[in-house]
């Protein structure tokens, strides 16, 4: 043990133990702006220095070694000037407009100015400005970049995509993307953590706000909205909403208040995932395509395969993400059917498709027409207890309300558009949602719960997790189970794919078939995966992959907590939702059930393959 004095307060820790360390664990206290716990210690900003008595100069806490006898002043008038001194220059480098910055109110910047009693920067002002594509779902602002580095640093040591990088030297020393190319071309994944972990508002994503509103105000078209998994976990954090308030039926409620005209439920589509992909896996272990089969409901991940690893495409399951099935199916079969809209010209509609035998939930079908007799569609609806009253408009708004950022570019994919219609019209993350939510002045606390719409508001437990590291690995292993053997498993057998570990792997009996399944998050530890596998050192029959560590519960779209992951406790609460849900398995969601007997027929189908299936070897960068 290493014993030093902390501002008069005896300490003691491990050898390798950082000044910081001891700050904290005594009880006190420094400022950090460039230092992140095990990611970043490179004491670039100087905020947290300190003065140590029989060192002349002072010293930066997070990266100085602690050493035996050492006594550490925290609050002296040397230490307190040096940091406003530290932090005003980097005042003079930023452009202060802080009224119209994303990160108002939630900045580190802005904090330890404010903390520090900085009321004049009395530095010349000198921000640099760098052109940016702001179409792109990343957005830069070079004039707020403080060259802490942490992006670099999460970059490379997370994500293993390198995309950011120093440039330049000395005082003209910035963080641009490497080697001067456009952004496009770097290798970004779009997982956004270089945002979230990001102490001001240099990062961003791409603000689709207005575009949501014009549709909100447009007579002519139908709103809808969907709501991912993981955003029920985390919306009310961006309005400082206790959990007990923070309901999945306010957040129904919320966006019914907003104007939207359906309130929908993600959840759906991630149970039709399960349908789709898991019969997909099927077919695999009998010799259909390509092993390990991986999971593609993440775009981030989708992305790195793409840009490290094209070879690898054909391992990538063909099902669409749960936002492409729920669009797919929203435009072409629910709206139609509602009367939403009128079915578009070459439209499906409801075409009487024969169910089969598939996963044992297919049944022979009357033909109900194809859209073009209102009578039919409502007196089917009435049938399978789907809502009729529904507003007429010339088009559907489809926007799904999502943790990621790299889901504004999948709804973008040519491959996600029929024709002129996207599937997904637009792509709100969560904090775009605290945001529009604040513009139109809504007092969220004060609004009654309300259920999410018919025929799309029911999730299965499985759909839920899907939010959370190994929750889609998991909800495959139900339900696959169930189409080996005939009868479910019990919902908590397969619980050890849980946890924030990297990299996690396991061998399943399904009932006399063995599956070997791994689950990887964040993209660093998924390279070492496909490393392994490469070099034959694993073998896996299912490969679970979500670009964000702890999965989309720490997507790179969530709520910004400076020097806090929040991925796991949003993840638990995800368990929890799973073990109150009615039923714990995708393949018993009655909504589920109606699609495939009066639609798609079975999984898997022709009908599925055109609307539910994707080649993300023909997607664009």
């Amino acid at each position: 043990m290493v014993n030093a004095t902390v501002n008069g307060t005896p300490i003691a820790l491990p050898e390798g133990s950082k000044i910081i360390e001891a700050v904290f664990a005594s009880g006190n206290y420094v400022p950090t702006l460039c230092g992140l716990e095990g990611i970043s210690d490179i004491g670039a900003c100087r905020v947290c220095v300190v003065e140590v008595e029989s060192i002349e100069r002072l010293v930066p806490a997070c990266n100085t070694l602690l050493e035996e006898g050492m006594v550490i002043r925290t609050d002296t008038p040397r230490v307190l000037e040096a940091r406003r001194v530290n932090v005003s220059l980097l005042l003079s480098q930023h452009d202060v407009q802080c009224a119209t910055c994303v990160r108002n109110g939630n900045c580190v910047l802005q904090d330890l100015a404010q903390d520090l009693n900085i009321l004049d920067v009395p530095y010349e002002k000198e921000p640099t400005f760098t052109p940016w594509d702001k179409d792109f779902p990343l957005i830069r602002d070079s004039s707020k970049c403080v060259r802490c580095l942490r992006c670099v640093q999460v970059c490379h040591k997370v994500q293993g995509c390198d995309v950011w990088d120093l440039k330049n030297r000395a005082t003209r020393l910035d963080v641009g993307v490497r080697d001067g190319l456009p952004i496009d071309e770097a290798g970004c994944t779009l997982c956004g953590q270089c945002i979230t972990h990001c102490p001001t508002g240099a990062l961003r994503a791409r603000d689709d706000i207005d575009a949501v509103l014009e549709a909100l105000a447009d007579p002519d078209v139908v709103t809808t909205v969907q709501v991912a998994p993981a955003v029920r976990t985390s919306w009310g954090e961006t309005l400082d909403l206790p959990a007990e308030l923070a309901t999945e039926g306010r957040l129904a409620a919320t966006f019914r208040a907003l104007g939207f005209d359906y309130v929908f439920d993600t959840n759906f589509g991630a149970d039709m995932t399960i349908m789709e992909e898991g019969s997909e896996l099927l077919e695999r272990l009998g010799g259909q395509g390509a092993m390990p089969m991986f999971t593609s409901c993440c775009p981030g991940w989708v992305r790195y395969l793409k840009i490290k690893h094209p070879d690898k495409l054909a391992h990538l399951s063909s099902a669409k993400s749960p936002q492409q099935m729920f669009g797919a199916l929203l435009k072409e079969y629910v709206g139609p059917k509602l009367g939403m809209v009128p079915p578009r010209e070459g439209a499906h509609g409801l075409e009487g498709v024969r169910g089969g035998a598939g996963l044992g939930i297919g049944v022979d079908t009357n033909p109900v027409g194809t859209g073009a007799n209102d009578d039919a569609m409502v007196a089917a609806g009435a049938e399978t207890g789907f809502a009729t009253s529904a507003p007429m408009g010339k088009r559907i708004f489809n926007v799904s309300c999502m943790p990621c950022v790299a889901k504004k570019y999948e709804a973008a994919v040519e491959e996600m558009v029929r024709e002129t219609e996207p599937d997904v019209d637009a792509v709100l993350t969560v904090r775009e949602l605290g945001r529009l939510i604040r513009l139109m002045h809504l007092n969220v606390a004060a609004l009654d719960e309300t259920p999410f719409d018919d025929p799309m508001n029911e999730g299965s437990g499985a759909a839920v997790i899907f939010g959370a590291t190994g929750g889609v690995m998991e909800a495959a292993l139900r339900s696959a189970y169930f189409l080996v053997n005939g009868t479910n498993p019990d919902p908590d057998a397969f619980t050890e794919v849980r946890g924030l570990d990297g990299w996690k792997e396991k061998t399943f009996d399904l009932g006399g078939s063995e599956v070997r399944i791994a689950v990887a998050s964040g993209l660093a530890n998924a390279e070492k995966l496909l490393a392994a596998i490469d070099a034959g050192e694993v073998e896996y029959d299912f490969v679970e992959v979500m670009a964000c560590p702890g999965g989309c519960a720490g997507g790179g779209g969530q709520p910004i907590h400076e020097a806090r992951e929040m991925a796991g406790e949003r993840g638990q609460t995800l368990y929890a939702l799973d073990r109150t849900r009615p039923t714990r398995f995708s393949h018993e969601n009655p909504n589920v059930t109606t699609c495939y007997e009066e639609f798609l027929g079975e999984p898997l189908s022709h009908l599925a393959h055109e609307l539910l299936h994707t080649d993300q070897e023909q997607w664009t960068l």
